[in-house]
C-alpha cells in the first residue's frame, strides 16, 4: 500500500508488481500527471504513438487506486489553436492518462479523477472495475478491448474548439468471442461547461485496430443521466486504416453492439439511430457477468 500525500507528481509509472495499492490524501489534491501524446519523441527512436502516450500504465493484476487524480496534461487546446503550417504543432494529440495492458486484470479505481482529452482512459485489456470516478475528455476518451464496468461514475465531455462532432465518448474494439465490453451503471454523462454545443457527442464509434474484422466493439450504458450534448444521432461510423494503408470504413451496424436501457434527461432522446434493450435483455448486462465470476469491493465508497 502506498500513501500518496497531496500534491502535483509529474511521474511516467508502469505498475508491473501485483498487488500494488495507491491511495491519495485527496481526488482533487494529489494528481499524477504527464504530459507525453503520440508524436513524443521515444527514447529508442521514432514516436511513442497512442499506446506510450499514457501517464500510468497497469502491467500486473489486482491493482487498486482511490482518492486521486491520473492525468495527461497534454495541452490539446494550445496545440489546436496553432496554425497548420507551424513545424511545433503536434499531428497525432492522443495523450492517455491511464492504460490497462494484456499483464493486467483485476484492477479497481474508487474516487479517481481520470483527466485528459483525446484518448484519455485506454481499457486495452483485462477486467476492471470503475467506482465514483470522474472520467473526462473529449475524442474517443474510454477506449479499448478490455471489459469494464463503471457504476455511479461521472463520463464528463469536454469541448473541442467549436468542431462538430465535438467528440465520442467511447470508442471499444471489443473482440467479437468476448459477449461484454464497457458496461455504465447508474453514470452521469455530463458536459464540462454549459457551452459544450447541444446533440454535438457521440455515445461511442466502434473502433477496429489496424481494420480488423475481428473486432464488433461494445458499450451498454444501463439507467444513464445524459446531458443535452448527447443527441439524436447516438453512434457514428469511424475509419482507420488496415497494414497496407487503405482506409476503411466501420459503421455503427452491423459493426457494433451500442445499446441503452432507461437512458433519462435531456440527452436520453429516443430515436431508431439509439438501441435500446429490453429489461430481460438488460439484465444480461450485469456487472456479474461483465466481470466473469470477480466481485470487486471499493475500500472507498463514494457518493
Amino acid at each position: 500500500v502506498i500513501f500518496i500525500k497531496e500534491g502535483r507528481y509529474d511521474e511516467k509509472l508502469i505498475v508491473d508488481r501485483p498487488f500494488v495499492h495507491f491511495i491519495g490524501e485527496s481526488r482533487d489534491g494529489t494528481i499524477i500527471t504527464h504530459d507525453d501524446c503520440g508524436d513524443t519523441p521515444a527514447p529508442q527512436g521514432g514516436k511513442l504513438g497512442t499506446q506510450g502516450s499514457f501517464t500510468l500504465q497497469i502491467a500486473a493484476p489486482d491493482f487498486t487506486a482511490e482518492n486521486l487524480t491520473i492525468e495527461n496534461g497534454f495541452d490539446y487546446d494550445a496545440n489546436a489553436a496553432k496554425a497548420d503550417d507551424d513545424p511545433a504543432k503536434v499531428q497525432n494529440p492522443q495523450a492517455v492518462a491511464l492504460m490497462t495492458t494484456a499483464a493486467s486484470d483485476r484492477a479497481v479505481f474508487c474516487n479517481c479523477v481520470i483527466r485528459g482529452f483525446q484518448d484519455t482512459l485506454y481499457a486495452d485489456a483485462g477486467r476492471h472495475y470503475f467506482h465514483g470516478c470522474r472520467i473526462l475528455g473529449h475524442v474517443d476518451f474510454i477506449f479499448g478491448a478490455g471489459q469494464a464496468v463503471f457504476e455511479n461514475c461521472e463520463v464528463v465531455s469536454r469541448d473541442r474548439n467549436g468542431k462538430n462532432p465535438t467528440g465520442y465518448v467511447t470508442a471499444p474494439s471489443t473482440a467479437m468471442a468476448y459477449p461484454f465490453g464497457f458496461l455504465f451503471v447508474a453514470c452521469r454523462l455530463l458536459k464540462e461547461t454549459k457551452d459544450l454545443p447541444a446533440g454535438s457527442v457521440r455515445l461511442g464509434r466502434p473502433w477496429h485496430p489496424g481494420g480488423d474484422p475481428r473486432v464488433e466493439g461494445s458499450a451498454v450504458f444501463i439507467r444513464c443521466f445524459m446531458d443535452d450534448h448527447l443527441g439524436l444521432e447516438g453512434y457514428a461510423a469511424i475509419s482507420v486504416r488496415d497494414s497496407t494503408g487503405q482506409r476503411i470504413w466501420f459503421e455503427v451496424k452491423p459493426d457494433s453492439r451500442f445499446f441503452e436501457f432507461e437512458s433519462h434527461g435531456p440527452g436520453a432522446i429516443k430515436s431508431a439511430k439509439r438501441p435500446t434493450l429490453n429489461e430481460k435483455e438488460a439484465a444480461y448486462y450485469s456487472a456479474a457477468n461483465v466481470l466473469n465470476g470477480w466481485s470487486p469491493a471499493c475500500p472507498y465508497r463514494a457518493h
